[in-house]
Formats: C-alpha cells, structure tokens, sequence
C-alpha cells in the first residue's frame, strides 16, 4: 500500500475518532442507582429500579397492555435508555420473552422545562404481528430517574 494512502487513512481515522467525541444530546448523564453503562446485562434489581423510576413509562399505558412482567421491565429499560443515553432520533430496541413480542424506542431533541432536563420519546411495541404506538415526555429527576410527564 503506498505511503500516501496509509498516511490518508491514518488523518481520516484520528479525524472520525476526534469528531465522536463532539455529539451530545445535550443531557448530563449521572447514572441512576443500579442502572450500569448501555451495553451492560442488567439485574433484576436494575429492572425494578428502572420500573419504579419510569413509573410505568409508555408501557404502563394500552401499548402495554398483555406484556407479561419481564417484557414490561425489557420494554421499561429500552425507554429508561432512550431518554438517558441515545441521541435524538435514534432507536433503542428491545426483545421480549418470546420472538412475538418486541419494540423500540426513539428519544426527540432534548428541552428544558425551568431547572429539568426533558424528551419528548415515542414507543412501539410489537406483539403477535400487531404494533402499538405511543408518543409521551419525561423530564430527568435531580437522581438521574425519569419520570413521564402526565
């Protein structure tokens, strides 16, 4: 491979890596109690801490309605992680107990409502071929929790 090529593709890997770092949903992002990093298998006791912090979410609504318990906590955990951690626009999907049920999440701009962060998020949530949609907001507690605005 020539020189010049290498030295290319070396300046256009630094520069990818340098402009990473600059996008932001513009949300500080303290971790709520028991909830790790995106990524990371969580708990049972992370469930229900994202569960009791969501109060209900989306999915505590008619798009919820015939989720057994660890498809609630699996849809509940997508919203928590929408909200905290995913730029605008783009989707945070989950999979329920069986291939049947299943959703996704997708966080809007980020907004101020007097001293709390807030998202406006849609849900829709796939069961047995039938998908139902939701659109909400949620605004960020002190404590990193969210809870949906009503």
């Amino acid at each position: 491979m020539p020189v010049k090529t290498m030295k290319f593709r070396a300046i256009l890997a630094v520069g990818l890596i340098a402009l990473s770092g600059c996008t932001t949903t513009g949300i500080s992002t303290p971790s709520l109690p028991g909830v790790g990093s995106p990524g990371k298998t969580n708990s049972g006791k992370t469930a229900a801490a994202i569960i009791a912090a969501m109060n209900g979410g989306l999915v505590g609504g008619r798009i919820g309605s015939g989720l057994g318990e660890r498809d609630r906590a699996a849809a509940l955990e997508a919203e928590y992680r929408a909200l905290e951690y995913t730029q605008s626009g783009r989707p945070v999907t989950w999979k329920g107990s069986s291939s049947e049920v299943y959703g996704e999440v997708t966080g809007g701009q980020p907004y101020r409502v007097g001293s709390q962060d807030c998202r406006q998020y849609t849900h829709t949530v796939y069961m047995n071929g039938q998908a139902r949609s939701a659109r909400g907001a949620a605004c960020r507690n002190p404590d990193g929790s969210w809870t949906p605005l009503t």
